[in-house]
């Protein structure tokens, strides 16, 4: 189990990803992602860090952003952003919490048995939206 902040994966992701001899085409990262609603969840072939430090560290340790990614919604709210991302949910985010983390494991799960095409085409195809 790694030992590092959200915001030094790489120091944890790079290390693993060499000792098991995994291409970073196969490293797939799941985050949290203030940018999109709660709920929505969006997977990606590559991309940037899109101001995600913990993306931005595994970025500069495996020296590339072509690793798949599922961006999990966690929406903003005013005031600290930090206090937001590690804030107890709502009662209603509770309650929607198991449905989204079923659709996480559903695409986590197409991932590894048909690839990423098929993942991102299950996870973006309704927006990534809650039902």
């Amino acid at each position: 189990m790694p030992q590092t902040y959200m915001n030094a994966s790489g120091e944890s992701v790079a290390p693993l990803a060499s000792y098991y001899k995994i291409s970073t085409r196969d490293v797939l990262v799941v985050c949290d992602d203030v940018n999109l609603p709660f709920g929505r969840l969006r997977m990606r072939r590559s991309g940037s860090d899109g101001g995600h430090n913990g993306l931005k560290s595994i970025i500069e340790a495996l020296g590339s952003t072509g690793f798949p990614r599922l961006r999990v919604g966690v929406g903003r709210q005013d005031g600290d952003l930090i206090d937001h991302v590690i804030s107890n949910f709502t009662a209603a985010e509770e309650k929607a919490l198991a449905e989204m983390i079923d659709r996480c494991v559903a695409g986590i799960e197409t991932f590894v048995d048909a690839g990423i095409d098929d993942a991102v085409a299950l996870v973006n195809v309704a927006g990534g939206d809650p039902p």
